[in-house]
């Protein structure tokens, strides 16, 4: 399908115009490459050069009265946006994302935004230079992306958020986030006896980090002999999730039980309490089902005791159906699509399709 495009005349004095012009690398696949050089004509007055937009007019563009594009007649080109590939919770995504396209042979071009606003914003522009049908986003800011998703509807290309909502979407397919959190805090409450003192480590204040403490939360009503003795928010990697853990357990020791809101932080936490030397004490749940949490739950000794499970790649598949609904006129009645989680304990982890 083709989409208009926006000519941009851009003035400089001709002193000796070099008829190359280097074309800087871009982050969004396709396109220009670093170290590339088209060559434009030069006039004595003048340098033209053709900006590729998916609007007409810089007035309309920034006056808000451009009028939106046809949407796609099919879905061929997919473009994939992970907060964080170095996460496997986003890798297992990808996975989803290349047999969600094989299945309608469609292309997939996967991009990391390195938790960042600003390449999010970035990479959903060159999306829209590209021509995709369909953005299929994990949004670092669900508020803050608003706009780019906003640019990217105008330009008729089809935005399913999945993992945690992104504003102006046309759906969100995510894991039900709030029971993730209660069954991960249920079990690990249960093991604790019922009674004791426990830490939280949160994360980014994206909505589903924000529901899985909510879960967790609304679960810790039901134990009035369980103390929340600390709660700090990591970067949701081990990394952070080791030092905002190692902070906790120094200022309050006398900890029996830790929940992270995903497996990462949560495996964090669990070498924190090995280096604190209270292996023998100190229980940890998360959420993700992850590789990584699989492998944990089957290492002796331990301090990790279970996980509520996502499924990263069956969100990116049901995405894809639900743009192919909204292609085919039959867009979904319900925008909101939850995808149950279940408790991964050592009992039945060798049950565990996982990732």
């Amino acid at each position: 399908m083709l989409r208009p495009m926006r000519l941009i005349a851009l003035f400089d004095e001709p002193a000796t115009p070099d008829p190359y012009l280097a074309i800087p690398a871009t982050n969004a696949g396709g396109g220009f490459s670093e170290g590339d050089k088209v060559k434009f004509t030069t006039r004595p007055a003048a340098i033209l050069t053709l900006a590729l937009t998916s609007t007409f007019g810089l007035a309309a563009c920034t006056s808000g009265d451009t009028e939106a594009q046809e949407g796609p007649e099919s879905i061929e080109s997919i473009g994939l946006m992970v907060q964080d590939m170095s996460n496997p919770f986003f890798s297992a995504m990808e996975k989803g994302a290349t047999e969600a396209a094989e299945e309608i042979g469609a292309t997939v071009n996967t991009q990391d935004a390195q938790l960042d606003l600003a390449n999010q914003n970035t990479q959903i522009d060159a999306f829209i230079q590209q021509g995709v049908d369909l953005i299929v986003i994990s949004a670092v800011d669900e508020d803050g992306i608003a706009p780019a998703i906003e640019r990217a509807k105008q330009a008729g290309i089809i935005v399913v958020a999945v993992d945690t909502p992104a504003q102006g979407a046309d759906a969100v397919v995510m894991t039900d986030a709030v029971q993730a959190g209660e069954k991960s805090c249920e079990y690990l409450f249960e093991q604790m006896g019922g009674e004791g003192n426990v830490l939280l480590v949160d994360g980014t204040p994206i909505q589903t980090i924000i529901d899985r403490i909510t879960g967790c939360e609304n679960v810790l009503e039901n134990y009035p002999d369980i103390e929340v003795v600390g709660h700090q928010s990591s970067k949701n990697d081990r990394a952070s999730g080791l030092a905002v853990t190692t902070d906790m357990l120094t200022a309050t020791p006398d900890v029996q039980g830790i929940f992270g809101m995903n497996d990462p932080s949560a495996l964090g936490a669990v070498l924190a309490v090995e280096q604190a030397g209270q292996s023998d004490q100190v229980m940890v749940t998360g959420v993700d089902g992850s590789p990584e949490a699989v492998e944990e739950l089957n290492r002796e000794g331990s301090p990790f005791i279970g996980t509520a499970t996502q499924n990263p790649a069956e969100m990116v598949r049901q995405a894809v159906d639900v743009a192919q609904q909204i292609v085919d006129g039959q867009p979904p009645e319900e925008t909101t699509i939850l995808i149950p989680s279940e408790l991964v304990t050592r009992d039945n982890v060798g049950e565990y399709p996982g990732w």
